[in-house]
């Protein structure tokens, strides 16, 4: 893991649903607290830009990617249990 990197994640939404609403909410929350000036989200409508979602197999949403720092990881929800998002991510709590 970096000590200092920016971390750049790649949401797949759905756009207008309460579960793609609520894994933005959690991200940007847990982004805010645990990587304060060290983040880029980009969310994708799979509605909007559907070719986007298949050429990196995306095949649900909400779908969470981190493409940066390595290893990419890939995480499928609302992103609604903190704990387990942040190590699935590879984020330490005082990161």
């Amino acid at each position: 893991m970096t000590a200092r990197g920016k971390y750049k994640f790649e949401l797949y939404t759905a756009e207008g649903t309460a579960n793609s609403s609520l894994a933005f909410g959690n991200l940007l929350a847990l982004c805010k607290t645990h990587l304060p000036d060290r983040y880029e989200i980009e969310v994708i409508d799979v509605f909007r830009h559907p070719e986007r979602a298949l050429a990196h197999s995306i095949h649900m949403t909400p779908t969470l990617v981190k493409r940066a720092p390595h290893p990419i990881r890939t995480i499928v929800g609302t992103l609604s249990q903190t704990q387990r998002v942040l190590a699935a991510l590879g984020i330490d709590k005082d990161v």
